[in-house]
């Protein structure tokens, strides 16, 4: 790694961001009883007896006389389900409550809610730092939930995710020396992981009279109806599986689905029936995931999510989108 020798802002801000922050909004009350808030991810703690925190705000900022002025502000920790709210409260000249509801805090100061973690306090000291003004505050309350918390690295929103301290054996096993494979293999583990999440739904479907050959094929049609066999086979061959004529006429006899003929073109759409078998199907893979989601963490779980978007994106031989509209 090269060491920066001469010293450039734009370089060493790019270095800063590096670090990985969690993402804050912190709010006050103006003098007139108009409500105050920033995003910022400069906060941290300093005290645990007395219980103290800090953050810092841009000696430029519009907000700074409001908060050098004001006695009490509270820190909120963002989720991740509050991205937008961070944007909101990022930019300037946009009324950033509108629509917000608040909760009820020890001072007037505005209490968002859904947050990971909020801090109300009241400004013990603030000094300079260089460009910024650090505010110190004595926190009188908290409180904080399960939510997966917001993060920020390198100028962008990012997900954080737990390493466990003892790892799969990949991490400290060896292969055998006549084996060139390991359990840390991308494809190992996302094929382990998908045929396990399949093996718990397989024992679900028993019960629906149903495999998951049959689940595919109504999964596709609930979301896109009035599809070919020729079309039907372009969503689900990458998963391996054919839809074939004899696998329609048997979800006919069925009453899942029922052809529609114009000429010599054959569509198949759904049933009543067959709507409702996908619904049912679709509660038990939900009940599957709920689960295994569960035994994650809802952090993990969003940040697993995510990683699985951004490979499907980068892996994709060029699937059609059954999302996209027609």
């Amino acid at each position: 790694m090269a060491v920066q020798t001469s010293f450039d802002p734009q370089a060493f801000r790019a270095a800063l961001g590096t670090f990985t922050t969690g993402v804050t909004i912190i709010t006050t009350q103006a003098e007139d009883g108009s409500p105050v808030g920033i995003t910022a991810n400069s906060f941290n703690s300093v005290s645990l007896n007395p219980p103290m925190v800090l953050w810092s705000l841009a000696k430029n900022a519009r907000s700074l006389p409001v908060f050098s002025n004001g006695r009490h502000w509270n820190v909120h920790v963002l989720s991740t389900e509050q991205e937008t709210l961070s944007g909101r409260f990022a930019k300037q000249g946009e009324d950033k409550f509108a629509e917000v509801e608040l909760d009820t805090g020890i001072s007037e100061a505005p209490l968002l809610q859904d947050c990971t973690a909020r801090f109300q306090c009241r400004t013990a000291f603030q000094y300079e730092g260089g460009d910024h003004v650090i505010f110190v505050g004595e926190v009188l309350a908290f409180d904080h939930s399960d939510r997966a918390p917001l993060a920020f690295q390198s100028g962008q929103y990012a997900l954080a995710t737990r390493k466990p301290r003892s790892e799969l054996r990949l991490a400290t096993t060896p292969p055998p020396p006549e084996c060139s494979y390991t359990e840390d293999l991308l494809g190992y583990l996302l094929g382990r992981g998908h045929y396990q999440m399949l093996h718990a739904l397989r024992r679900l479907l028993k019960n629906q009279q149903l495999d998951e050959h049959a689940f595919f094929i109504l999964s596709v049609l609930c979301i896109r109806d009035n599809l070919t066999i020729e079309e039907l086979n372009t969503f689900v061959e990458y998963t391996g599986h054919v839809v074939s004529l004899a696998s329609m006429r048997f979800l006919e006899r069925q009453k899942l689905v029922a052809r529609e003929v114009n000429g010599e073109q054959v569509r198949y759409v759904l049933t009543a029936d067959g709507r409702e078998a996908s619904l049912q199907e679709l509660a038990l893979a939900k009940a599957v995931e709920e689960d295994i989601s569960a035994k994650l963490g809802a952090g993990d779980a969003q940040a697993l999510k995510v990683l699985l978007k951004r490979l499907i994106a980068a892996s994709d031989p060029g699937l059609p989108d059954l999302w996209a509209a027609r």
